[in-house]
């Protein structure tokens, strides 16, 4: 039988991150060290932290900044919006470069993970209790792979839309972060969602896209198969 995994929480400032991997330790390092070398890059360019655009780095920016920038460049958001993803990414590597055969890293609905065994990914999107009994499942053979979250309705991250829910699947977890947040902007109203679907879909590297908005559900591309969340 399989071992059931535990998942652990780990709060650094803002964040909450729940974490199911044997190198523990080593991936909340990680959380504290990418969290400074993020930190000190945005005192050199604090425009980083604020724009809601792309933007040109510094030299020599750090390998988070530029994940960060590449992502938003695709997206056409500011690189701020991939900042949960690609610090999910970072530290769930960090866990499976030291010896950890799985690693799952939450990190306020942005998760990146590569699995031994199968996951299923529950989905929530506030009162639509249609979407919150769906979960993504995921087999070994489709991981390493990132499920990105956003909503105008739900959360601190700023949303410019009102979107219930949209859900983003890339094997890049920047890629997967900043695009969920650009699908989530763009949604006001039912209507909004098919040309939403069709913007984030096209963008290279993304594998899926799912939104939600007023208890309608719009699907594209290449998602993991929706099952009864347990």
């Amino acid at each position: 039988m399989t071992p059931k995994r535990i998942y652990k929480t780990f709060i650094h400032k803002e964040a909450v991150f729940r974490i199911c991997c044997d190198c523990f330790d080593t991936v909340t390092q990680e959380i504290l060290r990418q969290r400074q070398i993020l930190e000190d890059y945005i005192q050199k360019q604090p425009e980083f932290k604020h724009t809601l655009k792309p933007i040109e780095l510094r030299p020599n920016a750090p390998e988070v900044a530029r994940r960060m920038a590449h992502a938003a460049s695709l997206v056409g958001v500011g690189p701020m919006a991939a900042v949960a993803g690609v610090m999910a990414q970072l530290t769930a590597e960090a866990g499976l470069k030291a010896g950890a055969e799985e690693a799952i890293v939450e990190n306020g609905g942005d998760i990146y993970l590569r699995t031994v065994e199968p996951v299923v990914i529950g989905l929530f999107s506030g009162n639509s209790e249609k979407v919150n009994q769906l979960a993504f499942e995921l087999q070994p053979d489709s991981t390493p792979i990132s499920i990105c979250s956003s909503s105008g309705k739900m959360g601190l991250s700023m949303s410019l839309g009102q979107c219930d829910l949209a859900t983003v699947v890339a094997k890049d977890a920047a890629l997967a972060d900043a695009a969920a947040t650009q699908a989530a902007n763009l949604v006001r109203k039912i209507n909004d969602v098919e040309t939403a679907l069709n913007q984030i879909a096209a963008i290279k590297g993304i594998d899926g896209v799912m939104i939600v908005k007023d208890g309608h559900i719009g699907l594209a591309g290449k998602l993991p198969p929706l099952v009864k969340a347990s």
